[in-house]
């Protein structure tokens, strides 16, 4: 099934063009209303095109209703939370939005295996038995032996343990996931080829087609949870949702076992990046429009809001579907030590701690999440 997404993308009309742009101009209020009469949860493309579009601004209300009733259905009042752990901020790619763009100039951190193991009983300290680990593009030290050793050294201390890296080939997904890892999370960054390749002028990430292709290799691997993604602000947010949407749509078809969720990160100041050079940042309203779309069209699948967004808009938007919140999260590598003053790869905009944000969903009646499954509850 190599290059399948890759065809459906392209005959779309969803990795470039003009063609959705004046589509989504044509939807009217009548659609919209029609759309919301129907059964919520259920996804084809041309239904998730009227809820993103802009005839369905003035429905946000009847979205937002029908939204929080779904996920409560689906989920209950729960909601998982994680912490990163940043293992690396070494890299061999030069993305134009990133803090580790490997033409910055600072000093670079990495962390041993020990350093990584005392930097997640930080974490575990704080409650926490979902961790997510993140690295830049870091292959000669952050590859398959270094990953598989740390899972093993944190199967007992964690119920899920995911990545966020660079992509792989099967073999070396299913290599982590024999180590405990049961999760990836890849971004696509923007699914718009001509962005991309603007935003990524070097590096192994520069090849569109590999990463487009690494989330299925996963899934084939036998990983547990799927994550995908956009960074909000490289391009048109509503055909980034319609793209990634149709992406998560074929995975489902073809590898039902793994569970599916959305992030929504948008950019945040980094390093050496300055904000005023993305052309298509987006909006509150516009973020809670695309979360409560793709709810309404996804009914299993998990919404996840990092710190990337601030206290009170995260207070907001966890009442529109989100089921997974990160919190306390340190982006640079040995962040949790206070010690460490190395680079982040972006800005923290929620500093609360774990403790405060689980009061925070209590407050709200929410059930914070703290551990999301045993291993011997897990089937192959």
């Amino acid at each position: 099934m190599a290059g399948e997404i890759k065809t459906i993308l392209a005959k779309k009309g969803l990795d470039g063009g003009d063609f959705w742009q004046g589509r989504l101009a044509e939807v009217s209020r009548g659609d919209v209303e029609k759309v919301l009469v129907g059964v919520a949860g259920s996804y084809s493309l041309e239904r998730l095109a009227v809820l993103i579009s802009p005839a369905a601004e003035d429905y946000l209300e009847e979205m937002a209703r029908q939204a929080q009733r779904l996920t409560v259905q689906r989920f209950g009042r729960t909601i998982r939370l994680y912490a990163p752990l940043y293992v690396s901020n070494y890299c061999s790619n030069s993305c134009l939005y990133c803090g580790f763009n490997r033409q910055s100039e600072f000093e670079r951190t990495r962390l041993t295996i020990d350093e990584a193991v005392v930097e997640a009983e930080l974490i575990a300290a704080e409650g926490f038995r979902d961790i997510l680990l993140v690295s830049s593009e870091d292959r000669k030290f952050i590859n398959v032996d270094y990953l598989s050793e740390l899972a093993r050294r944190l199967r007992g201390k964690f119920s899920s343990i995911s990545v966020e890296i660079y992509q792989m080939n099967e073999e070396e997904y299913r290599k982590l996931f024999e180590a405990g890892i049961d999760g990836v999370t890849l971004y696509q960054e923007t699914y718009e080829r001509g962005e991309y390749c603007r935003y990524h002028p070097a590096g192994a990430k520069s090849d569109y087609d590999n990463r487009l292709e690494s989330l299925g290799r996963a899934a084939s691997a036998g990983m547990r949870e799927i994550g995908f993604g956009v960074l909000l602000g490289l391009s048109d947010w509503r055909v980034e949702a319609l793209a990634m949407a149709e992406h998560a749509h074929y995975l489902i078809k073809h590898y039902w076992k793994s569970h599916v969720s959305f992030s929504f990160p948008r950019l945040r100041p980094a390093h050496e990046v300055e904000g005023s050079q993305f052309a298509h940042l987006l909006e509150r309203k516009s973020l809670a429009q695309m979360m409560m779309a793709l709810r309404l069209c996804f009914a299993d699948a998990g919404l996840v809001l990092s710190t990337r967004e601030g206290a009170e808009l995260r207070d907001d938007l966890i009442k529109l579907g989100v089921t997974r919140l990160s919190a306390g999260s340190k982006t640079n590598p040995g962040g949790y030590s206070s010690s460490c003053d190395s680079v982040k790869q972006f800005e923290v905009d929620d500093n609360r701690s774990a403790g405060q944000v689980a009061e925070m969903l209590k407050g709200q009646g929410f059930e914070a999440v703290w551990k999301d499954w045993d291993e011997g509850f897990k089937s192959d």
